[in-house]
């Protein structure tokens, strides 16, 4: 695998630096300071790109990977401006690949890019996971944000216990909680109201989950065209959690759905970034199937694992320490390491680009102000484990 690790730009808290010293070739970024719906010009992708790659008297990086270049809820709604921001999208697809930037991973999912309740869980080690609680999650949208047509969607035991979880929260618990979830949102560095929340909601009353496949479809029929005269391999991540929420529809949270999605454009480009906590949330998907069934079509891969409170779908989890928790980590790794073993016999590119996918909050992190799930040491503990067990596989006779 080529090992890669997200950043959030100059005004990121992890340095190239320390990325560097992590272990780590490749930069998974993006043009954050751009808003959506607009162009990323060629300059200021090749201003970027050297930031990361010309660097004197340090260890080379490469850019090798955009997360994200945004969706706009114009796409997935399928409103009458979409085209204009299709073509952006184009736009930058055709830029990105000029600057030799091969890799564009991109989500389907309307209004909040990943959801949790808790940035902060208390682990017995002392260090701290994001977690997804049912229960608080049902407590929100019923109780707090009081959203119509929610309480048709929980049983009435699952609504008492809801009731019974908001009716224990103070004031500033209701705003930690409110703000947790709002986090998810593009741009969630603005403070959103509740009465602003479901207005972003309400963009979707129409839309259903046969609609946003249709949505998905007609972008991808635009879009995977300009990638292959780019040479640009489009990678979409999985929902997060991989479920309806919000009264929105999901469409890429099963091994279908991503069938699905792979055949409505069926080309090399038309991709799939591989996340096992996403997937994984879910006790439905076969992480290591997945990998073995659709592997040619898996352009980049988050390794994280979660922990499952419960065989249900609808559950709540926990972020595990990497080769910990519900995620078979060891047995996906090793099943990458086939995959690519096969991709080079074929004559095919066989190292796939991954990054180590969130981590724990741990040791001077947690003294610091971090991305979600961004800190810097936990990160380096997954990427050092994950690298131990590729490199492990890799001298193992079992690989022969």
């Amino acid at each position: 695998m080529e090992y890669t690790w997200r950043w959030y730009g100059p005004n990121d808290p992890v340095s190239l630096d320390d990325i560097r010293q992590a272990g780590a070739s490749g930069i998974v970024t993006a043009l954050h300071e751009v808003a959506a719906g607009e162009v990323w010009t060629k300059d200021a992708i090749t201003q970027r790109k050297k930031l990361i790659e010309e660097m004197p008297n340090r260890n080379s990086l490469r850019w090798s990977v955009v997360e994200s270049v945004p969706v706009t809820d114009a796409i997935k709604v399928g409103a009458k401006n979409r085209d204009q921001d299709i073509t952006v999208f184009q736009e930058c697809i055709r830029n990105l690949g000029a600057n030799d930037i091969r890799t564009v991973c991109y989500n389907f999912m309307p209004v909040l890019d990943w959801t949790r309740t808790d940035l902060d869980y208390q682990q017995p080690d002392g260090s701290t996971a994001l977690r997804f609680d049912q229960t608080a999650f049902a407590a929100f949208e019923l109780y707090i944000l009081q959203r119509p047509g929610a309480e048709q969607e929980y049983s009435e035991s699952e609504k008492q216990q809801a009731k019974e979880y908001a009716d224990q929260l103070d004031n500033t618990a209701v705003q930690q909680l409110q703000q947790n979830i709002i986090a998810g949102l593009p741009g969630s560095d603005k403070d959103y109201s509740l009465e602003e929340f479901q207005e972003v909601l309400n963009q979707y009353q129409s839309v259903d989950e046969a609609q946003l496949r249709k949505n998905l479809q007609y972008f991808l029929e635009k879009v995977i065209p300009v990638a292959e005269a780019a040479n640009v391999k489009l990678a979409i991540h999985p929902d997060d959690p991989p479920r309806p929420l919000l009264g929105l529809p999901r469409v890429v949270s099963t091994e279908a759905d991503a069938r699905q999605l792979l055949s409505m454009v069926d080309s090399p480009h038309n991709g799939l970034t591989f996340c096992t906590g996403s997937y994984g949330a879910r006790p439905d998907n076969d992480l290591v199937g997945m990998v073995e069934r659709l592997g040619d079509r898996i352009h980049f891969l988050h390794l994280r694992s979660v922990q499952r409170e419960s065989d249900k779908v609808n559950g709540s989890f926990y972020e595990a320490n990497h080769l910990e928790g519900s995620g078979d980590l060891l047995n996906v790794v090793k099943a990458v390491v086939q995959l690519e073993k096969q991709l080079r016999n074929s004559g095919l590119v066989g190292n796939i680009p991954m990054r180590p996918d969130h981590g724990h909050k741990m040791l001077d992190d947690l003294h610091k102000k971090t991305n979600p799930g961004y800190s810097a040491i936990g990160r380096l503990r997954g990427l050092a484990e994950l690298r131990g067990a590729e490199m492990a596989l890799l001298g193992s006779s079992q690989l022969s």
